[in-house]
Formats: C-alpha cells, sequence, structure tokens
C-alpha cells in the first residue's frame, strides 16, 4: 500500500514580509507559522511521514521546534534551493531516496497554516484516482486583464478560472521524472508545481481548497491568520 508523504517548502526568505527572521519561522499568538503547518500534516491520520525543505541556517531551529512541538512525522530535512523550482526538485529528489514511486507526496507551501484536514483528504483521494491533484478554489471577483497594470480594455470570463493553492499532490515517481525533464528542457524557474505541469504540456485535477487556506505573503496576511485562529463559525450557518 503506498505511503503518503507531506513535503512542506520552507525553503524561502520571504523577502516580501521586510522582517528580520524568514516568515515561515515568525512566531503568531507563541507559535511558529511553521509549527501550525506542521501539526496540521501531523494531525491527519493519512499522512505517514513529513519532510520540510528549509531555509539554509534553520534546520536546527526547525528541529528543535519539531521537538517542542511533538511533531513525530518529521522525518527528513531537505535544502532549500534558489528558487521555488529548485527548492521542490531539491524535496522530492531526495524523498525517492527513502520511498517508492508510487507513493504520493503532497508538496505544501509551508506558509500556509490553516490548510484543514477536509482539504489535505480531498488532494489525497484525488491523487490516488487521477495521478495528479492541484488544491484550487473558485475565483469570486470580476478579472480584468492589462497589460501595463494601468489600464483595462477586456475581461476574462471567470468560471474559466482556478485560484491555486497547495497541497498539489504527485505519485513520487512522476514528480521526480517531471523535474529530469523540465531541467532537460531548460525551464528552472516555473512558479508552481501545476504551472510546471502545464510548461512540460501535462495535465492537472483539480481538489477542493478553502478561502481560508492563506498563504502568509505579506503582514496584511498574518492579521488575516490571526483573525482565522481566532474566528468560530457562528452555529446558525449551514
Amino acid at each position: 500500500m503506498s505511503k503518503v508523504i507531506a513535503l512542506l517548502i520552507a525553503g524561502g526568505s520571504g523577502a516580501r514580509m521586510h522582517q528580520d527572521i524568514p516568515k515561515q519561522f515568525l512566531t503568531v499568538n507563541e507559535k511558529p507559522v511553521i509549527v501550525y503547518t506542521l501539526e496540521a500534516f501531523q494531525n491527519h491520520p493519512e499522512i505517514d511521514s513529513i519532510a520540510v525543505v528549509c531555509i539554509d541556517g534553520w534546520e536546527n531551529v526547525l528541529q528543535a521546534y519539531a521537538r517542542q512541538f511533538n511533531i513525530t512525522k518529521l522525518e527528513h530535512i531537505f535544502p532549500g534551493g534558489n528558487c521555488g523550482q529548485a527548492s521542490i526538485r531539491n524535496g522530492v529528489y531526495g524523498l525517492e531516496e527513502y520511498f517508492d514511486p508510487d507513493d504520493i507526496v503532497l508538496i505544501h507551501d509551508a506558509i500556509r497554516p490553516m490548510v484543514s484536514a477536509d482539504i489535505i483528504s480531498d488532494c489525497i483521494v484525488k491523487t490516488k484516482k487521477y495521478g495528479n491533484a492541484i488544491t484550487v478554489i473558485s475565483c469570486a471577483e470580476a478579472m480584468m486583464q492589462t497589460e501595463d497594470g494601468i489600464i483595462s480594455t477586456g475581461a476574462y470570463p471567470r468560471d474559466r478560472l482556478k485560484r491555486t493553492q497547495t497541497p498539489q499532490g504527485f505519485k513520487l515517481g512522476d514528480i521526480c521524472q517531471l523535474h529530469r525533464d523540465a531541467l532537460k528542457a531548460g525551464i528552472t524557474n516555473s512558479v508552481a508545481s501545476c504551472t510546471l505541469m502545464i510548461d512540460m504540456g501535462k495535465q492537472v485535477y483539480f481538489s477542493a481548497g478553502s478561502e481560508k487556506n492563506i498563504k502568509l505573503t505579506t503582514v496584511d496576511d498574518i492579521d488575516i491568520f490571526k483573525a482565522l485562529l481566532l474566528a468560530k463559525r457562528s452555529d446558525w450557518l449551514k
């Protein structure tokens, strides 16, 4: 029976956050952001193992947090790369040493700490069914086209668009081969695993995301994250 591995990508420096430490290690309500993310996968019964691609110099901090917060599934730490694609490549190549090609890997942003058990479960189900699964949500806003970022003369139908999130699930052998083929093709800076799939002429399948599954990119996002931690759905909402 295939195993399911969570691969958290925490290789970035978080320059857009303008803080002195990487955003994945910022503390919110006395707990580091990455620990919230680790706990989501630690607590999910279908996750067999956790690996982290970690920014250079923070490996010991990560291990200390894992011990402090009892993240027993964290088994592997791999070095970050010079871009997102390189970090993911380091991670999946590292996992290849320990797991089988048919095992499933869920690639997830360490700075998406609100990922729910339902999102993880649906990604696993769809990956097992289709071979890959990209967590997405629908576009609620009108989507405008622009060439210069100042004016628009056209709109794009929002029902034809999806906003991607993570996790993004793959069979380990498939995602490793994808990265090998991408390097041969000279593709080295695709922004996400789903875009790399498209760049390489593959098709992707969707799994269910959530507006709450936010990515902490700016200080505003930290404020939203704090509010979500405090929020409890009203009893009368269906």
